[in-house]
């Protein structure tokens, strides 16, 4: 199991060639190289491997590209991902492909939903599947220009749609949609501090979570913690503070984690958006089961996701407190 002192889908030590990736006639040798090695995706699942003796564990699988000839992929079809040390690595979409086309590609191997696996990979595993996960998604849905509605074509190894309409020519480049998360803290005169956790409808029954919300436009990213606070739980707050932040590709987005201090304490929700709300302590949390199990009482949030860093990060916080 992965060490949670790392945020999961960051990190990517891959080198993404930025610069060389605009010349197409290098892409074109990358492809065409020996060492050349894909990585399979369809319907935004990666193939990976179940390790059945190895306590369900999952790894990625990737193929040399003479391996997947027999779907006809070409560069219009992928994209670049980087050099990992000499080897270019490629991400395809193989979604307009029939099932049958793979029986001799996938073998014991399926498309499995990295949100459901993450957190079994290794961080490096993690952080590379779930990029090309985001860039095949974007490239999936920006084949049309915004402007003009012409057809978009690859450039720059998929990092790059430009409108094939001469008189537009617009240049569409990757989106993320920054969204903010965070721990609200409220610290009585007397016992524990607490810390503010709801459970949206779209959750798991058990599930409670920290609140989190998009930026509006126009609106800083403390702006939006104190807005989504209030919108979601009633309670107003104060010293929002920046904590980390993650990669959260499914399906386009960065997560910019923060923490904040109550001013005040009653709660009003919706129970349409959000179902229910609470205060916990430390040592409640530490009674709460995991995502997934079986339990009947409340659980955190997944192992791979920042509110769940964020969760821990406070509660060892609050555990060094004099």
């Amino acid at each position: 199991m992965p060490d949670f002192e790392a945020i999961y889908y960051s990190g990517l030590t891959l080198d993404r060639a930025s610069e060389l990736r605009k010349d197409s006639v290098w892409i074109d040798q990358q492809w065409h190289r020996s060492n050349c090695k894909v990585l399979l995706l369809k319907d935004d699942q990666n193939l990976m491997h179940w390790q059945r003796d190895a306590g369900l564990a999952p790894v990625s699988i990737s193929h040399n590209r003479d391996e997947i000839k027999n779907l006809g992929l070409d560069l219009s079809a992928v994209v670049f991902l980087g050099l990992d040390e000499d080897n270019p690595l490629f991400a395809a979409d193989a979604a307009a492909y029939e099932d049958t086309v793979f029986d001799s590609i996938i073998g014991d191997n399926e498309f499995i939903d990295l949100r459901q696996a993450g957190w079994f990979l290794s961080a490096q595993e993690a952080a590379l599947l779930a990029y090309a996960r985001g860039l095949l998604y974007w490239n999936r849905h920006s084949g049309f220009c915004s402007t003009c509605g012409s057809a978009t074509e690859i450039q720059h190894g998929g990092h790059l749609k430009l409108c094939t309409n001469v008189q537009c020519a617009r240049m569409t480049f990757p989106r993320t949609d920054p969204a903010v998360i965070m721990l609200v803290e409220h610290r009585p005169e007397s016992g524990p501090p607490r810390c503010l956790l709801a459970r949206n409808a779209r959750f798991p029954s058990r599930m409670m979570s920290t609140l989190a919300g998009f930026v509006d436009p126009s609106e800083s990213l403390e702006e939006t913690v104190k807005r989504e606070v209030y919108e979601e739980s009633g309670i107003q707050v104060t010293n929002v503070t920046y904590q980390a932040s993650q990669p959260w590709p499914f399906p386009s987005s960065i997560m910019l984690g923060f923490h904040a201090l109550a001013l005040t304490t009653e709660i009003r929700i919706d129970r349409i958006e959000i179902e229910e709300a609470g205060w916990f302590s430390a040592e409640q949390l530490g009674n709460f089961g995991e995502w997934g199990d079986t339990g009947d009482g409340y659980c955190l949030p997944r192992k791979d996701s920042i509110a769940r860093y964020l969760i821990e990060t406070w509660m060892a916080d609050v555990t060094r407190r004099p």
